[in-house]
């Protein structure tokens, strides 16, 4: 059951598909949804559509930015809006102090100017309410993307998976279910293990270089360099890299390239291939945590 949200005034500043679903979600709860650069309709008092940043930030409660949060220069992530939506320190400053602030993730920048501007940031996908349900529509984008760049099919492919925490799980038991003979490579001896009970090969990041060459698709989900020169140059060259790690990725691209290795950066994968469901993802998680930052603002 979804939290009343009357009289609660919360910017949503940018995005994509996703946030249009979550301002419906929103604004039906009974908040004042106040939107910048989104294509929504005006519908005071519940969605009211601004031109500027500053104008939206007026009296609110609570400020959600997209899942990718501010991207170089302090751009909002924004793919419908026409100029750069800015969002600057001063912004921030004016907001009421520990006003809740809620990206997807949190680029060094965004840590800063929240961290001096005495307002709250709330990461998302460091949620596992989030993460893991968001993990669904990246893992079947990431095989989406292995299906439309390979001339074999899933089923009976050697598949590796590089990582298996929330994302790489998923990816992993995808792929099983479509017959694929799936091999996960974790650091971690007692994943290894679960991976083990669950019918697939694991095998250790030590192991990895001995191991790659019969792969022929292989799914990064780690987001540190795994995929270097050294272990690339013992992957076949018709093998297919999908790196689903935040970006840059853990692959060594350009070594890839120079090797005839197909590899593909694939970041944002929910919102381009299931952004309805993605978006709901949203709206499921949000009004809950809005009433919990809001109720502990209140005790403070």
């Amino acid at each position: 059951m979804q939290p009343d949200l009357k009289g609660v005034k919360v910017a949503v500043l940018g995005g994509d598909a996703r946030e249009i679903v979550l301002v419906s979600t929103l604004s039906r709860l009974g908040a004042y949804v106040r939107v910048v650069g989104l294509p929504v309709k005006n519908d005071p008092p519940h969605v009211q559509v601004y031109p500027t940043l500053e104008d939206a930030l007026a009296e609110v409660q609570a400020v959600i930015l997209p899942v990718p949060g501010i991207l170089e220069k302090s751009i909002i992530y924004s793919v419908y809006s026409e100029s750069p939506l800015v969002l600057s320190e001063v912004l921030l400053v004016k907001l009421p102090p520990q006003t809740p602030i809620f990206a997807g993730f949190a680029r060094p920048k965004l840590k800063e100017m929240v961290q001096r501007s005495n307002v709250r940031l709330i990461t998302l996908l460091d949620l596992d309410e989030v993460a893991i349900l968001n993990s669904i529509p990246s893992a079947e984008g990431a095989v989406q993307m292995a299906m439309e760049n390979t001339a074999i099919t899933i089923h009976g492919s050697q598949s590796f998976v590089l990582g298996f925490g929330r994302t790489g799980a998923t990816i992993a038991r995808l792929l099983q279910g479509m017959g694929a003979k799936v091999t996960v490579v974790s650091r971690n001896a007692s994943q290894r293990a679960r991976v083990y009970e669950q019918g697939m090969n694991a095998i250790s990041f030590d192991e990895l270089a001995d191991e790659i060459p019969q792969a022929e698709i292989i799914f990064n989900t780690v987001p540190s360099m795994v995929l270097t020169n050294c272990i690339l140059s013992k992957a076949s060259e018709e093998a297919v890299i999908i790196d689903v790690a935040s970006p840059p990725g853990g692959t060594d691209f350009e070594a890839a390239e120079r090797l005839g290795v197909k590899a593909l950066l694939a970041p944002g994968l929910p919102g381009k291939v299931a952004p309805k469901t993605a978006g709901q993802i949203l709206a499921r998680v949000i009004p809950k945590l809005l009433v919990r930052e809001l109720a502990r603002n209140e005790e403070q």
